[in-house]
């Protein structure tokens, strides 16, 4: 999301490169580029027009006037406006009463049954809750059985009325439910429509009004652009929701919901949800998405998620095999596996400042370690543990247990050597590129 707003933006400010300051003339042209690249965006009209106005005023105060670089002056403003526009801080979710009543609201297709069992892992794994998911969609095949296969993969149970068509009475039978096994947060998913229309909209405010949720979120498919931001609206007026939860946010979407919704509704954007995966779900953080948008990468997002799969004890253990010179295969397998579960590969090295832009027309698979994997599984047990025993005559047969050539494995051999080599070096604190002591 956002890469082809991030191009745009960035082609803008170079309008101002080489200036001595800036000035009424050469702030105008590149902000009718921004409001341009904006607009594109599926950005709300309105909400672009406020936006370049803001920065047109603080672009032009006296301060700005003397500052040095005016193309890193703007690109500053531009950050601060973009992070206010999207709300200026993250905002948590009410859960703090037992048990809390979480309504989920939305159209079908947005995502709304996939974002529940997201939010009951995020719940139970990140604020250490109990968690109960209640089937509310009584009418889309299937999306009971749909919600019961998410509660089995999240390890959170779902209460269900088979046969019972009254979502109102559904929603008030779990949450007795909930106060008799000790669940302190129920998230009940209710039924979408296509298209806005006054029964669903009487449907969710019935189930509202029976219930008396804590938050109400409202999940908003980012692919749609300005008709989520319509959407939204409408769905504000009827529920007053408390919050935006935006998914699908790893499809072709221009990011024109994100920046709009805020401040078209007033509300929130509180959860991003990309995928199918049941981790895929982050907080809202403003600032880091103005980060993203302008090409800054998301460092503290890449070490968050890092620090999720860190294990200090293996951590401990691995470092002394390092320094022992006792790194095998079975350890660089492992490694590989905890980075595959922080997530997509490019998602990731988008995070690191600088590399967003080098990597965003690359075709980078998920599967990319799959064929690594396949050469060190193809791998006996000695010779995972002792890689120097790997003659000739074993990469040929591990090439053909692994669907592989001899040059893919030689590569990988030699790259683990490397590997292996530059980490001994750094757990002694030498220089791996052999340049200690030159000035």
């Amino acid at each position: 999301m956002f890469e082809n707003l991030s191009e745009r933006l960035d082609k803008s400010f170079k309008i101002l490169k080489g200036q001595g300051r800036i000035s009424e003339i050469n702030v105008a042209e590149t902000l009718k580029d921004v409001r341009r690249a904006l607009l594109d965006a599926d950005v709300n009209f309105r909400t672009a027009k406020q936006f370049t106005d803001s920065v047109k005023a603080k672009a032009l105060g006296q301060e700005v006037l003397r500052a040095v670089n005016p193309s890193q002056m703007m690109v500053k403003i531009v950050h601060d406006e973009l992070t206010l526009l999207m709300g200026g801080e993250k905002t948590d979710i009410n859960i703090r009463i037992n048990p809390s009543v979480i309504l989920i609201a939305g159209l079908q297709g947005s995502g709304k049954t996939t974002f529940s069992g997201k939010l009951a892992r995020w719940v139970k794994t990140k604020r250490s809750k109990n968690p109960l998911l209640v089937a509310g969609d009584v009418y889309r095949p299937a999306a009971i059985e749909q919600l019961k296969v998410i509660g089995s993969q999240t390890e959170v149970p779902v209460y269900s009325e088979e046969g019972n068509m009254n979502p109102v009475n559904i929603a008030r039978n779990a949450i007795k439910e909930a106060k008799r096994n000790g669940n302190d947060v129920v998230i009940i998913d209710t039924a979408g429509r296509l298209a806005i229309d006054e029964e669903m909209m009487n449907e969710i405010s019935a189930i509202r009004d029976a219930v008396t949720p804590h938050e109400i979120l409202f999940v908003v498919d980012a692919m749609t652009g300005q008709d989520a931001v319509n959407t939204a609206r409408e769905f504000n007026d009827r529920l007053d929701f408390d919050g935006v939860v935006l998914t699908k946010l790893d499809g072709d979407t221009r990011g024109g919901a994100a920046l709009s919704i805020r401040s078209v509704v007033n509300k929130p954007v509180k959860f991003v949800s990309s995928g199918e995966k049941m981790d895929a779900i982050d907080i809202f953080y403003p600032e880091r998405m103005a980060d993203r948008i302008l090409g800054m990468g998301d460092i503290v997002s890449f070490v968050e998620k890092a620090q999720e799969q860190f294990d200090a004890e293996e951590a401990r253990k691995l470092q002394k095999k390092i320094a022992r010179d006792q790194f095998d295969f079975n350890d660089f397998i492992n490694q590989i596996q905890q980075i595959k579960k922080m997530g997509n590969v490019k998602d990731l090295m988008a995070m690191i400042p600088g590399v967003g832009k080098a990597v965003k027309d690359l075709d980078i698979d998920d599967n990319a370690f799959r064929s690594i994997e396949a050469i060190i599984r193809s791998m006996t047990p000695e010779e995972r543990q002792n890689p120097q025993v790997l003659n000739g005559s074993r990469r040929k047969r591990i090439a053909l247990g692994s669907g592989t050539t001899v040059q893919d494995v030689n590569r990988l051999v030699k790259q683990f050597d490397e590997t292996r080599r530059m980490m001994k070096m750094v757990s002694k604190g030498g220089n791996p590129a052999g340049l200690a002591g030159r000035k």
